[in-house]
């Protein structure tokens, strides 16, 4: 049923979410609380990324096992996945770091990098829950299974998390509210660490990729971010070697980072400077409105950001 074989890592790794909570929900006490929290922190940020992945390619061949697909995703990330959609794949995918991007980098423009790096997730993280909210609107009558699958989605997110908070509140807020915050946040933030102080209207340059192969077996290649970016629907396994052959020769240098976290130990403590890629300082735009994202032809809009059969098309 998969259409990729590579997916028996993705199906993996939901299954070990969903496994570690019930462990955590049954056996979890005293001292082993707070080691048991950041690793379902880490896993939900991971079923975040395959929630991104899912909208871009889907796992499986049968259209109704992509949808039953996403809502598993949805309790696992904590967010209807069909909510992605709107402010990814149609905002920033199609217009990326311009004034129609809801994630673009240029909202945040304190003198500290780091006040920048926490403040980027709240800035931008109320601008999509809005625009999301009337591209839903009018989706409800353009799009009716879109809008249903949703609908399903939200029922299950938010009606699974209140039953378990009238379980247990505190097993609950721990194992399931906790990690699903540092998931979105993290999906979020990372658009931070991807896009700053690049170059969005050049050919490669346009994105910063982490190429650790560790990192990337974890994250699904996700470090292989500029060419996602020119071509959304590959699928995660083919990115590395993608890469390689259409960007690792023309790109600079400085966007091919071996390490994510001495990155950010650069960029936010020491020397902490908002930086180009090409060691210059950014200069921002004056920041403004959003422009308009909303493609009039939602279905051509669909197809050339490569998602096949899931929550962008439901029809």
């Amino acid at each position: 049923m998969l259409r990729n074989r590579a997916d028996g890592r993705t199906l993996a790794f939901v299954a070990f979410y969903y496994v570690l909570l019930t462990v955590e929900w049954r056996f979890a006490h005293g001292w082993m609380i707070a080691p048991l929290v950041v690793l379902t922190c880490m896993i939900s940020w991971i079923c975040a990324v395959i929630t991104h992945n899912t909208l871009h390619c889907p796992v499986f061949k049968n259209r109704t096992a992509n949808k039953v697909f996403q809502i598993a995703l949805t309790c696992a990330y904590g967010f209807p996945v069909s909510e992605y959609v709107p402010g990814h794949n149609l905002s920033h995918h199609k217009f990326t770091q311009k004034r129609a991007d809801l994630m673009r980098t240029s909202k945040v423009q304190y003198s500290w990098n780091l006040v920048n790096f926490f403040a980027f997730f709240p800035r931008v993280g109320f601008d999509i829950f809005g625009e999301n909210y009337r591209y839903v609107g009018m989706m409800k009558v353009k799009m009716p299974k879109w809008y249903r699958q949703l609908i399903i989605e939200m029922v299950m997110c938010w009606g699974t998390k209140a039953v378990l908070l009238a379980l247990d509140w505190k097993k609950a807020l721990v194992f399931v509210v906790i990690p699903h915050f540092f998931a979105v946040w993290g999906i979020t933030t990372v658009n931070y660490l991807q896009h700053d102080g690049c170059d969005e209207d050049h050919p490669f340059n346009h994105s910063r990729n982490y190429v650790g192969r560790i990192f990337n077996w974890f994250t699904f290649n996700n470090g292989f971010h500029g060419i996602h970016h020119e071509h959304p629907g590959l699928h995660w396994s083919k990115l590395r070697e993608a890469h390689m052959k259409e960007l690792h020769e023309g790109i600079h240098p400085a966007l091919e980072q071996p390490s994510l976290a001495l990155y950010m130990f650069r960029t936010f403590v020491y020397p902490g400077k908002r930086m180009r890629y090409d060691g210059q300082p950014v200069k921002l735009p004056m920041e403004g409105p959003d422009e308009e994202w909303i493609p009039k032809n939602i279905q051509s809009a669909v197809h050339e950001l490569g998602a096949e059969g899931t929550a962008l098309d439901a029809g």
